[in-house]
């Protein structure tokens, strides 16, 4: 019996992995192939299917195309030509996608930025994306201004719904367009390694970098998930995470406009408003990050989760104590996990619906892929070299830092980079088991078993050190997965005469409901003494970026200092054996050392 599984196993595995090969190879470097040929292509064949699917009423392919041809007559208005970046701040909408897929048809970058910035962060984006004009739709109209008050470089501001000092309103100006497609020639200077999008990291430790994504890398995301999952035009792709990131705007768009499938989508994420829209527009397919599904399984119980037709779930940070759960309550057939970065050259894909693996590398495929896993110490917060100045890589079991090959003659293994050479420099690891190799840092801890799954552990930097131990935060925040707990994000608070780091949580959890002494026990039986946080921080809201990512730098410059904090703060007092709410005099006995931790 283990041996037909194991064989069964294998096969399923090739087929899949051949099926995502063949799809991605058919707009490889070498085909020529650029990301408004691959969609114009869709458009011809299924014209009057339906691309987008609101409230309002359908879109179709042909009007879809319409729009962005007009978009398209625009640029060339203004007197843009190949290589010009626009800047496109605006919500989620049929149009965004429309307006970056109009300006590519005449070699126009579209820069895509992150609509929950303003001030000085979205300065800084628009300062960095090199674009002379930005169009704004008129919801973020205040957030833009603030971003001119904080010196933004002046740019031409279009404005779409809305008003907006000192702007030109951008839908008369297509009103005035020609509705005929650009010719071809007008893009002919245009190869697929060139930009056609620049896409901003989270800015979760600082200030956003600008990664440039090519028309190759772009038609990868387009394809490969659209091919794993197996769509076709009958599937109705659901999305409710940002569209100026990867994950929504290129993997999940891709399911659609690749086989002309329509895309569902949302302004904004809402865990209440999510499964009576799947059930009144049919959708058969969604975009996930983790913690939307963790939104999602910690929500209460309605109808319209068990009348929905979804067939298949794709994306990135599902940990294995959600996955479990999500499955078996939603009763979803198929999770497609996969591993990837906006600007890295590293990407795995788990369509065998292995629980928490994100992606599989078996040993005999090993040297069709560019990761590897290397040594990290965590108290020089470094990778490990050994006598000869080389990396080492890590065993069966063994986390390590996740790195990539970069391989220039091969599309998929190139890093790009970002605008800037030195935030670039940095994310390069060179002479790692020779002289002269060069492989990109993903920043991630993980492992790998003996199948050749690989695992997400945590970030780099994520791991603290206490009572000379290594810390997982992702380990800690799997065993805060308890009643009342919505959220949990775990990081390491320095205490005045302590070496490392002590832990703390901050969670979102319903203060009614949660019973911290009943936590405290299954936190102490899930965790060693050493992981388990010393402090908790109850709040209304966690600090998220657009993608449900954790912002942790804030929290660990308040550390634990009631008189810095509003949110009330818990203390594991070990003489009293509870959780007690830590008080200004608590808080000086902890610095002075009268009460030991």
């Amino acid at each position: 019996m283990g041996l037909i599984t194991a064989v069964k196993r294998e096969y399923e595995f090739v087929t899949g992995m051949l099926r995502i090969l063949g799809g991605i190879k058919k707009v490889g470097a070498g085909s020529g192939v650029r990301v408004p040929d691959h969609i114009e292509k869709t458009v011809d064949k299924f014209p009057d299917r339906p691309v987008a699917i609101t409230d309002e009423g359908d879109v179709s392919y042909a009007a879809f195309d319409t729009y962005a041809n007009r978009v398209a007559h625009w640029a060339l208005e203004q007197g843009l030509k190949p290589g010009d970046t626009v800047s496109l701040f605006m919500p989620n909408r049929w149009e965004y996608i429309a307006i970056w897929f109009g300006l590519s048809k005449v070699g126009i970058i579209t820069s895509l930025v992150n609509t929950q910035l303003a001030g000085n962060s979205l300065a800084h984006c628009l300062e960095i994306s090199g674009s002379d004009h930005v169009i704004v739709e008129g919801e973020l109209a205040e957030a833009y201004s603030s971003a001119c008050d904080a010196g933004a470089a002046e740019t031409q501001a279009w404005v779409v719904d809305g008003e907006l000092a000192g702007s030109r309103d951008f839908t008369s100006a297509l009103n005035r367009q020609s509705s005929e497609r650009p010719d071809k020639s007008l893009r002919a200077d245009v190869v697929p390694g060139d930009p056609v999008l620049k896409m901003f990291t989270s800015g979760t430790t600082g200030l956003p970098k600008a990664a440039l994504m090519s028309h190759v890398r772009a038609l990868y995301y387009l394809n490969c998930f659209a091919t794993g999952s197996k769509s076709t035009e009958k599937d109705r792709m659901m999305l409710v995470l940002p569209l100026y990131h990867a994950t929504g705007g290129l993997c999940g768009t891709g399911c659609a406009l690749s086989f002309g499938g329509a895309m569902i989508i949302k302004r904004r994420f809402s865990a209440s408003a999510f499964w009576p829209d799947a059930v009144k527009h049919a959708a058969t397919q969604f975009m996930y990050v983790g913690e939307l599904c963790r939104f999602l399984v910690n929500s209460e119980p309605c109808a319209d989760e068990k009348k929905h037709v979804l067939r298949c779930a794709i994306g990135n940070g599902m940990r294995r104590d959600v996955w479990d759960q999500f499955q078996a309550r939603f009763n979803l057939p198929d999770i497609i996990e996969f591993y990837g970065s906006t600007e890295g050259n590293v990407g795995l894909v788990n369509a065998m619906n292995q629980p928490g693996a994100i992606g599989r590398v078996p040993s005999y495929l090993k040297h069709r892929f560019n990761i590897e896993l290397v040594r990290y110490d965590m108290t020089t917060d470094r990778t490990v070299r050994d006598e000869n100045g080389y990396c080492l890589a890590c065993g069966i079991d063994e986390s390590g830092e996740a790195i990539g090959r970069i391989d220039e003659t091969d599309a998929r293994f190139r890093f790009d980079g970002y605008g800037s050479e030195e935030d670039t420099n940095k994310k390069i690891l060179r002479n790692v088991f020779k002289d002269g190799d060069a492989w990109f840092r993903t920043g991630d801890l993980l492992s790998r078993d003996k199948l050749g799954y690989f695992y997400f552990v945590d970030r780099v930097g994520d791991t603290y050190r206490w009572k000379s131990e290594n810390v997982s935060t992702g380990e800690v925040a799997e065993a805060l997965n308890f009643d009342g707990v919505e959220q949990a994000n775990v990081y390491g608070v320095e205490i005045e005469g302590h070496s490392g780091r002590a832990g703390m949580a901050a969670l979102v959890a319903d203060q009614q409901m949660i019973d911290l002494d009943a936590l405290r026990e299954h936190i102490h039986e899930s965790l060693p003494a050493f992981a388990r946080p010393l402090f908790l921080r109850l709040q209304e809201a966690a600090d998220t970026t657009g993608t449900f990512k954790f912002k942790k730098v804030d929290l660990v410059k308040d550390g634990f200092d009631p008189q810095r904090i509003k949110d009330a703060i818990y203390f594991d007092h070990p003489a009293i054996g509870k959780y007690v709410r830590l008080t200004q005099e608590m808080y000086e006995q902890i610095i002075n050392g009268k009460v030991r931790v």
